[in-house]
């Protein structure tokens, strides 16, 4: 099966994540995945904490998603934990389409029955927890601790050994062991690629038992049962009433005219029918 992965970060940005996040998807993937990794290549892919900025950036990830389901990718991942244009991809996609924040949050619920969030800083922190809320999960969740990580991109200097490193590694430790001391079971790094960095450190516990969930393999996993099911299911994994119903076929002429080639697997009828 083949996985289209989008990053919101701007692969030239972030060198040692881009690499980092390769390996741990490689070494995640069932024989016969295949996973393209594809980053912000336009604008931005540096600031998503910020709405506008990651408004501007969701453009490009839709677009993207118009492209993989043109091109027919088996799935669609969202390696991004604030889901950016989730619910719109999956209204495009004739193909299972999966967030890195509500897996990651479905997961950790099936792993203990709290659940704990390390956020980057004060300014990720309501952006997730309306995700949480948006999913039904806020009461699953014991405690949101915060790093001090304010520009995003200096994250990626922690995967080379240094101040760095140690400084965002002691961080996420002390934030983890406050999020189980007030009750989480479960703990989850709410920044995909410090999701990346712990793995890449070799770190799976908060202590006292607690798992760290890392993200991207789980996405990764769900993805591919994702994937089995809608085979199974004889492509009707994703519910076409209501939240993601597409145009129907009647309208999809008109509408192209406005907004070019949108929702690619819809079939105007053909007017030689009339």
């Amino acid at each position: 099966m083949r996985f289209w992965y989008q990053s919101m970060t701007r692969p030239d940005a972030w060198p040692a994540y881009s690499r980092a996040l390769r390996g741990v998807l490689d070494r995640a993937a069932d024989p016969g995945t295949r996973i393209d990794i594809h980053g912000i290549t336009r604008r931005g892919g540096i600031g998503d904490q910020y709405r506008y900025l990651e408004f501007i950036e969701t453009i490009e990830v839709l677009e993207n998603v118009e492209r993989a389901e043109a091109e027919e990718y088996d799935g669609i991942l969202l390696g991004n934990f604030g889901d950016p244009g989730l619910r719109a991809a999956r209204e495009i996609a004739s193909v299972p389409v999966l967030g890195l924040c509500e897996t990651a949050l479905l997961t950790a619920c099936q792993m203990g029955a709290s659940v704990g969030l390390v956020i980057s800083n004060d300014k990720h922190a309501t952006r997730m927890l309306e995700n949480v809320a948006s999913y039904g999960l806020s009461s699953r969740v014991a405690a949101v601790e915060r790093m001090q990580v304010e520009r995003l991109v200096d994250l990626d200097v922690a995967f080379s050994p240094g101040p760095a490193r140690t400084s965002i590694l002691d961080q996420f430790r002390f934030a983890a062991d406050r999020c189980v001391a007030a009750g989480a079971e479960v703990v989850i790094p709410a920044v995909g690629v410090a999701m990346v960095l712990l793995a890449d450190a070799g770190i799976h516990e908060a202590g006292r038992g607690a798992p760290v969930l890392n993200g991207p393999t789980a996405l990764l996993k769900a993805g591919e049962a994702a994937v089995k099911m809608n085979r199974l299911m004889g492509g009707r994994y994703t519910s076409r009433r209501g939240a993601y119903a597409q145009p129907p076929a009647g309208q999809i002429a008109e509408l192209r005219r406005y907004y070019g080639n949108i929702y690619p697997k819809v079939a105007a009828p053909d007017a030689s029918d009339g």
